[in-house]
């Protein structure tokens, strides 16, 4: 439905997702295999609905009796010991709810933990190629929306089926020993509820579809902008109001795929007890006749029309617990699509660990191409399309050996490679040709964790959590102690900060750091790295974007950090450069030239014309602050 002005139009939203009404073969057997473990909890739970269910004709028959044979023969010791079952049965079916309630809560989430914790677990293993394409958004609606849409499948639906068929055949059986003529007059109008219920309730479960991917959409754009880069974006380019008006059209979709939804609920039910009340005057008319008739007795007829609207309901229920069944499981499907995507980066399935003490850097006949569509779920992107071309080569033939202890500076312009050369030392991606080798033995048959521990990484744009700097240091050694962390910091020259911080380590440092200066952020990164006591050191362009003070006391730390390690340094600063054993040069994705930085001046090629755009003004500033 679409408001418009004071015009109201009735649409059915509906796309391609809503349109899928087959599942994947083997869903409903993976969905059991969640719901496996809590056997013992789902019989009590069917027991104890079956039970309750079978209460609710015990209080109409109840009833009629309390009315025939008290009542109007005057029986008052039957009325009021009558009257004491009713209240007993109503105390057994409210303890029997409870404990249904609570068995459906207790299966449902656990159920919801184990896929939940599962599907974290899953998105944490998957290659960086996955994160640099998914929208954030829709991913984390995807375990949070679609999961709690999947316990419906164990808990509400399963209730549902079990307490409304154990509700048909004990409301049948007894209207049909009570009066067969009218409860089979009862039956002719149950068409008039399926044909309804079936036709709203098939667009109700195609409403809901669509309701999950307009939601997953909005919810990417809050996450994307309520995070400190996205807010700090919006706000230093002043589009706070297009923000507003595009949050508004997703806000929308998403209230008038409500609005669609709330109708088509209402239709439902007004259709259904319009009918219900059609059929209920039905029984009262044709059954008080028969009371006027004296065949007969006033109990049995209002037990006949109680029984009849607990009738309707579970029939109607029944009549679409396909549809609710397929619309609870395609939520389980929209979970099992992230847990089946397979990562292109997998631990090996006969892992080494890799040696102690120093290690080398091999790089042999390398080529690299980004990873395509098949690296993410194109229902997780906000415009599916190739990250990079199939065709572009973004590493070619790339061959080179740091020893144990040596530094290799990786120079070039932007473009060139020399980030993604370094990804594949830390196995972010794995080469599409070629092997990269640390401590002689191919990454790819590396333990991850071996890996994690013998490389540090710090890179130009620090990431650091909402946390404290405690926690932040932590990540890299959780049994640290707090003068173990104290001596990182002072090592990476933070004993400034270390000083002015008022609540010490407990100091929060805000959204991806950004309560510290970036100074302060790299060298906190820098004394996580002294933390981690890695043997392979890579660096990113940690000081690119520093002022010359800050640059200055990173700079100060990163020799700490480097000092008798296998060290690759994407280098932008001339006493990084000198200072390397090793200068690989890199254009479109080659070596162009290699050696030392008077080897490479000699030659009068590329690191020649880099060293005049780029080094050899730095090289003027040293010399006039030395003068």
């Amino acid at each position: 439905m679409v408001i418009s002005g004071h015009r109201t139009v009735w649409t059915l939203v509906n796309d391609g997702s809503a349109a899928k009404a087959a599942l994947q073969p083997g869903t409903v057997r993976r969905v059991l295999s969640y719901a496996r473990p809590h056997w013992r909890r789902i019989l009590l739970f069917v027991l104890a609905t079956s039970v309750g269910s079978g209460i609710i004709i015990a209080n109409p028959l109840l009833l009629k009796t309390i009315i025939d044979r008290g009542i109007g023969a005057n029986n008052p010791s039957l009325v009021v010991g009558l009257s004491l079952v009713v209240a007993v049965l109503a105390l057994l079916e409210t303890g029997l709810s409870l404990v249904s309630r609570w068995l459906s809560a207790s299966i449902g989430e656990g159920v919801i933990y184990r896929l939940r914790t599962q599907a974290f677990t899953h998105v944490q293993r998957m290659p960086l190629a996955f994160f640099t394409r998914t929208q954030t958004g829709s991913l984390i609606s995807r375990l949070n929306t679609d999961v709690v849409g999947a316990q419906r499948a164990v808990t509400s639906v399963l209730q549902s089926l079990v307490a409304n068929s154990v509700s048909v055949v004990a409301v049948l059986s007894a209207m049909l020993a009570l009066s067969w003529p009218i409860t089979t007059a009862a039956l002719l109008v149950i068409p008039l509820f399926l044909l309804p219920a079936r036709y709203l309730g098939r667009r109700l479960a195609q409403v809901h579809r669509t309701s999950m991917d307009v939601n997953a959409e909005m919810s990417s754009m809050m996450s994307e902008r309520f995070n400190v880069g996205g807010a700090m974006l919006v706000k230093l380019y002043g589009r706070p109001d297009e923000e507003s008006a595009e949050f508004a059209a997703r806000a929308g979709r998403v209230r008038d795929i409500g609005v669609t939804r709330s109708v088509y609920s209402g239709m439902l039910f007004s259709v259904l007890g319009l009918i219900t009340a059609l059929a209920t005057a039905m029984v009262y008319g044709a059954g008080g006749l028969l009371v006027v008739h004296d065949t007969f007795e006033v109990g049995t007829l209002v037990a006949l029309a109680t029984l009849l609207t607990r009738l309707y309901g579970p029939v109607t229920a029944l009549s679409n617990v396909q549809v609710d069944v397929m619309t609870a499981l395609v939520s389980f499907e929209r979970v099992f699509e992230v847990l089946d995507m397979k990562p292109s980066v997998a631990e090996p399935e006969n892992p080494v660990d890799l040696p102690a003490g120093g290690l080398s850097v091999e790089f042999s006949n390398v080529s690299f191409r980004y990873p395509g569509a098949e690296a993410t779920l194109e229902s997780l992107e906000l415009v599916p399309q190739p990250e990079h071309s199939v065709s572009t080569q973004v590493l070619s033939d790339i061959t080179f050996t740091v020893q144990p202890g040596q530094m290799v500076a990786l120079v070039g312009p932007s473009g060139a490679g020399k980030t993604t050369l370094t990804h594949l030392v830390s196995r972010l991606y794995d080469p599409t040709e070629g092997t990269v080798r640390i401590g002689g033995v191919d990454l790819r048959q590396v333990r991850t964790q071996s890996l994690r521990d013998a490389v540090g990484v710090v890179t130009q744009d620090t990431q650091l959590f909402h946390d404290t700097i405690r926690a932040n240091l932590r990540y890299a050694r959780p049994d640290a102690t707090d003068e173990e962390l104290i001596a990182a910091m002072r090592a990476a020259h933070l004993d400034a900060l270390l000083e002015t911080l008022p609540e010490g380590l407990d100091t929060v440092v805000g959204d991806r750091g950004y309560r510290l200066s970036g100074g302060e952020k790299q060298r906190l990164a820098i004394a996580r790295l002294l933390l981690k006591s890695p043997s392979v050191v890579v660096l990113d362009e940690a000081t690119a974007h520093l002022d010359s003070e800050s640059e200055a006391a990173v700079q100060q730390a990163l020799a700490t950090a480097l000092h008798g390690r296998t060290s690759l340094v994407i280098a932008h600063r001339l006493a990084t450069v000198r200072e390397a054993d090793l200068i690989l040069v890199l254009e479109d994705g080659r070596i162009l030239e290699r050696g030392t930085h008077e080897e490479l001046l000699a030659r009068g090629g590329l690191y020649t014309a880099l060293y005049r755009t780029q080094f050899a003004p730095q090289e003027r500033e040293r010399r006039s602050t030395a003068n």
